[in-house]
């Protein structure tokens, strides 16, 4: 159950960013995007999802220092595939999506750093409590698509996700990986 939870705020966090870096002033496929996460529960890694997300991308491929994104998570929608899992991760100690509905990423630079690849900066807030991330984002093309994959590296409590009695981080690892595979339409030429 903790560590579902510690998932999620990783797969929030992942997501966001992925997104604000692969990311244009064009269309999220939700369909063949994902934001994934993996966190250890007394040292067993475990994966979890969510399953909505929306991306609001300005990306000009021209001149990516004038991007803008803007990434929204839903917290309710992540899974660990258990049922009694999930519905901790809904929780005050974990999420709280009574009161933190959704996570969010917002950029504020991004950085052209050669071959497809990008760094971008921005604020990553969750369950309230926001915290400057730096993401790498590798963007690729196949036909009409632009894909922006990347790896972003969180801990937990920076966001107090795991909060109370679950902040010990013998039970469940402070540090929480998200992975994001983002598919993007009107993206222009790389």
């Amino acid at each position: 159950m903790t560590f579902t939870a510690t998932f999620r705020a990783a797969t929030l966090a992942g997501a966001a960013l992925f997104a604000t870096a692969a990311m244009a002033a064009q269309t999220l496929v939700p369909a063949q995007s994902s934001v994934n996460f993996t966190a250890k529960q007394m040292g067993v890694p475990l994966q979890g999802h969510f399953k909505k997300f929306d991306a609001q991308v300005n990306f000009d491929t021209a001149k990516p220092e004038t991007s803008k994104i803007l990434f929204t998570v839903d917290t309710g929608s992540a899974t660990m595939g258990s049922k009694e899992t999930d519905s901790n991760l809904l929780g005050a100690d974990w999420f709280n999506i009574a009161k933190f509905p959704k996570a969010t990423f917002e950029s504020s630079t991004v950085k052209a750093l050669g071959g497809g690849k990008y760094q971008v900066d921005g604020t990553l807030t969750i369950k309230g409590n926001a915290q400057k991330v730096s993401v790498p984002v590798v963007l690729t093309q196949s036909g009409a698509t632009t894909t922006a994959a990347g790896t972003l590296p969180l801990k937990r409590l920076a966001f107090k996700i795991g909060d109370g009695d679950w902040a010990d981080t013998s039970m469940v690892a402070d540090e929480v990986s998200v992975q994001f595979k983002l598919a993007l339409t009107g993206v222009g030429k790389l």
